[in-house]
């Protein structure tokens, strides 16, 4: 890691505020990251290691636990917000409940003008499913850039991530608005991190 980077995340990170709706989202002051992925893609477990904190962002073991906008400000004074989107895609959780997270979600997104980046989750082990497919061509229609993570890559052989990778890539072609490039992690053996804070680092100053 550059200087810059090693003093970014080790520095102070904490909570400021979950927003279950739009009028309790902060005020829009500094930049923001957000982390958008289906429900136990391993959201909360990269946002930890992504920050070098154990506890930061709540795992669950529970799909579907994260029901609010999590903000959380880096650096003191706030350099960005890291953003913990509710997971999608979860088809056991009420109707109601869906419906809430997606108005939620589909609101922020298309509204935020601090938004410089989402990074959308993709589990190593099941590829981009249609419903990642909706949020990422919702992404295309509102102009906002993104870009995949694969997670858990420690789960697969190591000869099958390169398949993985190039049937990612693929299917990425059909979205206008996706980053050309993956970022390739593992929460777990903090394999990728130290790529993925310069990519975050990379979006912030976009």
């Amino acid at each position: 890691m550059t200087e810059t980077t090693t003093k970014i995340f080790s520095g102070p990170i904490s909570f400021l505020k979950s927003a279950p709706k739009l009028e309790f989202l902060p005020e829009p002051t500094v930049p923001e990251i957000a982390f958008a992925g289906r429900s136990n893609v391993g959201k909360s477990s990269l946002i930890n290691a992504l920050v070098n904190r154990n506890n930061l962002a709540r795992a669950s073991n529970t799909p579907g636990r994260t029901q609010e906008l999590n903000f959380f400000d880096v650096g003191d004074p706030a350099v960005f917000r890291i953003v913990d989107m509710p997971g999608y895609g979860y088809a056991k959780a009420p109707l109601k409940t869906v419906q809430q997270w997606r108005y939620l979600i589909n609101d922020y997104l298309r509204g935020r003008v601090v938004l410089k980046r989402v990074f959308v989750l993709i589990d190593s082990r099941h590829g981009i499913k249609e419903v990642d497919h909706d949020i990422m061509s919702m992404l295309d229609s509102a102009a906002i850039s993104y870009r995949i993570v694969l997670t858990k890559t420690d789960k697969i052989k190591a000869s099958d991530l390169g398949a993985v990778e190039a049937d990612t890539m693929t299917k990425l072609r059909k979205h206008v608005a996706a980053y050309p490039d993956l970022s390739v992690t593992s929460a777990e053996k903090r394999g990728g991190i130290e790529e993925l804070r310069a990519a975050v680092l990379e979006a912030v100053a976009s």
